[in-house]
């Protein structure tokens, strides 16, 4: 079922996953209605995609337990778009069936074929899982091949 969000029902969809992300771990959220109108204006925008997913006999994006978040900016060092993975979220009852993976190959495959040459992400130490699922999708944690191990850095502003 990943497709990418392009209707109102599906940026409701992926607004109701995105407040859930944020409250199941105690994280501030505007509220699903708030971050579905957000969603809408920024896939309209042009440079960010919403994917979303669920059990593989769903039907509509009503029964997705699961979302993904690409943002796409202009690469410095390269004429493609870099892509930044700024959420990946399966809701707990759809947690180890898969789901996640398949979201993840569907973020990258989106990537590609939008024509980024990079695709970058962040995570926490503690969600061990989700480190799990990155590192055997090929993703690393050091500056290229071999380099040194990366620190993500925040602050807000």
């Amino acid at each position: 079922m990943s497709h990418v969000a392009a209707t109102a029902a599906d940026f409701a969809v992926a607004g109701r996953l995105l407040h859930d992300f944020n409250t199941e771990y105690d994280d501030p959220s505007p509220g699903s209605e708030a971050l579905a109108a957000r969603v809408a204006e920024l896939v309209g925008a042009g440079a960010t995609d919403v994917l979303l997913d669920g059990a593989a006999d769903a039907v509509s994006s009503d029964s997705a337990t699961a979302v993904c978040v690409l943002r796409y900016r202009p690469s410095l060092w390269s004429l493609a778009d870099e892509c930044y993975l700024a959420e990946l979220y399966v809701a707990p009852s759809s947690r180890g069936t898969g789901i996640g993976r398949r979201l993840l190959r569907a973020a990258v495959e989106r990537a590609r074929a939008r024509g980024c040459d990079y695709l970058d992400l962040a995570t926490s130490e503690d969600d061990v899982a989700a480190r799990h699922l990155y590192e055997a999708e090929g993703f690393r944690r050091t500056e290229g091949e071999g380099g040194p191990l990366t620190f993500h850095y925040e602050m807000d502003l």
